[in-house]
C-alpha cells in the first residue's frame, strides 16, 4: 500500500502516484464525472473520478464510481490514486485522479448540527464542530502557544512540575470548591496549584510551571466562566517585588504571540479576520486606583461594593490603554489587601494595599499574580486577619517554618488566552471539551 500522505503536503510532490485518508466534506456524483473533497487534519484536497461510458453511450457502474454515488458526508475513506499540478483547480491548484477508494467507517446521512447552529447544539456534537478548519485551527494555534511557552520556560530554568488535583483542604478559599467521598473521608478538587508550587520554593526548586487542570464549583453561566479549565502556572524565588514577576509574564506572552504569528498569523487572518500583534514590552502598569479614577472620568463608575474593578471598568480600561498606548494588555497593580488572599504581601509603606496584579487583555482579566508573603509571623497574623485558623492552615505553614525564599507567581487561564487572542466572544470556542454548572457531556 502506498504510503499516506497528509494533504498540507501534496503540493510539494511531483505528479505520480499517491495516497490520502480522511472524511468526505463534499461529493458531487455527475453524469460523466465524480468529484469528492477530502479533508484531512492538514487541508482539503479534489479528488475526480472520469466515469466510465459503453460503446452504447451508457454510463457503467463500476468502481470506484459505484462507491463515491453511495458516499455520505463525513465518512472516513481511504484514496488512491494520481496526483496531478493543474492551476486551473481552485482548490490548492493540485486535484488526485482516482484509481481506487477504500471506506473506512460510512457515516449517517443527515447531519445533527450546521454551520448556523447554536453554540450549544454545537457542543453536544463537538466532534462533529470540530472537523470544521476554522475550529479545528484553534487547537493547533493552542498548541504552538503552549510549545513556546513550555520552550521559554526551559531555556530559563524552570522546573516542570504536576501538582495533585485531589486535595485534603481548599487551596485557595472554601467558596467555589468541589468536594468528594474520598474513602473514609473528603477530597477537594484543587482550584489552583498554589499551595504546591510555593512548597517547590521551599524545595529550593528556584523556578517552576504547570499547565494542568483547575476547579471552581462557580455556577455562573458567563461566556469567560467554566468548572474546569487550563491554568497556566508560575512561580519563581528570589524576586524583589511583583514586577519581577510582571517581567517574567510578559515575556512569556511575547514569547507565545511570536510563534503563533510566524507559524499560524497568515491562516489566522484568512478564517478569524484578525491579525495577531506580538505585544511590546513593558506592558503599561496601572495601580488600580488610578485605574478607576481614569475609568470615572471616561463616565463610567465601577459597580462594587468592594474594593474590585467590575467588568465593564476592566473593558474601559482596555480601550483606554488601546487609546493612549496602542496596547491590548495592561497590568492593574497593588490591589487593596481587603481583596486578596491572605499570602499575598502587602506594601511596606502601604499595608492597605498588595504587591499584586491582575493582567488585562482586551477588556477581560486573565491572570492573576503577585509576590507572596514569604514570613511566617507575618503569614500567621494576615491568615488570622482573613477570618482563617492557623491551626488549619498548619500544613502549607510547615513550608515556611524551614525557610523558604522571597518568592511570587501567577496563574493565567488557558482558554480565556486564546479567546481574546482570536477575538472571539465565548471561552467554549477555545475549550475542547466545555464543562459548567449544566455541562458534564460529551
Amino acid at each position: 500500500m502506498t504510503a499516506r500522505v497528509l494533504i498540507k503536503d501534496l503540493a510539494a510532490l511531483p505528479d505520480g502516484p499517491v495516497s490520502v485518508a480522511g472524511w468526505v466534506e463534499t461529493v458531487r456524483d455527475q453524469k460523466k464525472v465524480q468529484f469528492v473533497v477530502l479533508r484531512d487534519e492538514s487541508g482539503a484536497v479534489q479528488l475526480v473520478n472520469p466515469r466510465t461510458v459503453g460503446d452504447d453511450g451508457v454510463v457503467i457502474a463500476d468502481e470506484p464510481a459505484t462507491t463515491i454515488s453511495a458516499l455520505s458526508q463525513g465518512s472516513f475513506v481511504r484514496a488512491t490514486g494520481e496526483l496531478k499540478h493543474d492551476e486551473r483547480v481552485k482548490l490548492g491548484g493540485i486535484e488526485i485522479r482516482l484509481t481506487s477508494l477504500e471506506v473506512e467507517t460510512a457515516a449517517i446521512p443527515e447531519t445533527p448540527i450546521a454551520a448556523d447552529s447554536g453554540i450549544d447544539k454545537r457542543m453536544d456534537w463537538r466532534f462533529l464542530d470540530l472537523r470544521e478548519p476554522r475550529h479545528n485551527l484553534i487547537f493547533r494555534v493552542q498548541t504552538t502557544f503552549e510549545h513556546a511557552l513550555r520552550q521559554y520556560w526551559v531555556e530559563n530554568g524552570f522546573v516542570e512540575i504536576h501538582t495533585p488535583k485531589l486535595m485534603a483542604s481548599a487551596s485557595e478559599s472554601r467558596a467555589e470548591l468541589f468536594e468528594l467521598p474520598y474513602f473514609e473521608t473528603t477530597a477537594y478538587l484543587a482550584q489552583s496549584p498554589q499551595i504546591f508550587k510555593q512548597m517547590a520554593q521551599a524545595a529550593g526548586f528556584g523556578r517552576v510551571f504547570e499547565i494542568g487542570p483547575a476547579f471552581r464549583a462557580d455556577p455562573s453561566f458567563t461566556s469567560r466562566h467554566a468548572t474546569e479549565f487550563t491554568s497556566v502556572d508560575t512561580e519563581i524565588s528570589w524576586i524583589d517585588s511583583h514586577e519581577d514577576v510582571m517581567k517574567v509574564h510578559e515575556d512569556l506572552l511575547v514569547a507565545g504571540f511570536t510563534a503563533v504569528k510566524e507559524k499560524h498569523g497568515e491562516e489566522i487572518e484568512r478564517l478569524f479576520g484578525v491579525e495577531i500583534t506580538v505585544p511590546s514590552t513593558p506592558f503599561p502598569r496601572i495601580p488600580l486606583a488610578e485605574a478607576k479614577r481614569i475609568v470615572a472620568e471616561r463616565g463610567y463608575e465601577v459597580q462594587r461594593e468592594d474594593d474590585d474593578m467590575d467588568p465593564e471598568g476592566e473593558r474601559q480600561i482596555s480601550a483606554y490603554v488601546k487609546e493612549t498606548y496602542g496596547h491590548e494588555f495592561v497590568f492593574l497593580t497593588d490591589y487593596a489587601a481587603s481583596i486578596r488572599p491572605y499570602y499575598h504581601m502587602r506594601h511596606p509603606e502601604d499595608p492597605s494595599i498588595t504587591r499584586s496584579y491582575d493582567l488585562i487583555f482586551n477588556g477581560v482579566e486573565i491572570s492573576t499574580g503577585a509576590q507572596r508573603e514569604h514570613r511566617v509571623d507575618i503569614l500567621e497574623k494576615q491568615a488570622v486577619e482573613k477570618g482563617l485558623s492557623v491551626e488549619e492552615l498548619e500544613d502549607v505553614l510547615a513550608f515556611f517554618r524551614y525557610g523558604i525564599p522571597p518568592h511570587g507567581g501567577f496563574g493565567m487561564g488557558l482558554a480565556r488566552v486564546l479567546m481574546l487572542m482570536l477575538h472571539l466572544s465565548n471561552l467554549r470556542e477555545t475549550t475542547y471539551l466545555f464543562r459548567g454548572p449544566t455541562r458534564l457531556t460529551p
